[in-house]
């Protein structure tokens, strides 16, 4: 069997490495074999922030949407529950933003669900 060196290709695979763990601390940005493991676990960690990412968001939303309707005498359970029965499909990403954007609009939506 003839013999591979795999010169070019290790450097290749080396190099491509260091540049994902560029800006990393220590020696995880230089020394290869500490350098696989923390971009691996960056890969991991960046996988479920994805994830956290899309909760927050929706947090955050349902807290915007509860302060507006607190103005109008609602809690933000019964404002969502009103909005079913009402079989009104608006999702709290549209209604945030126009809690806190169009007012009048957000005003009028939670006069119509208390009906």
């Amino acid at each position: 069997m003839p013999r591979v060196k795999r010169g070019t290709q290790r450097t290749k695979k080396r190099s491509k490495l260091l540049k994902e763990v560029k800006g990393f601390k220590w020696g995880r940005k230089n020394i290869t074999r500490l350098a696989k493991t923390a971009s691996t676990k960056a890969g991991a960690r960046a996988y479920v922030g994805r994830k956290q990412k899309k909760r927050d968001a929706r947090r955050l939303w349902q807290i915007k949407i509860n302060a507006a309707v607190r103005n109008y005498g609602m809690s933000y359970s019964r404002f969502i529950d009103a909005l079913n029965k009402a079989n009104m499909e608006i999702d709290r990403k549209i209604l945030s933003d126009l809690a806190v954007n169009n007012k009048r609009i957000f005003k009028s939506i939670v006069d119509t669900v208390k009906k």
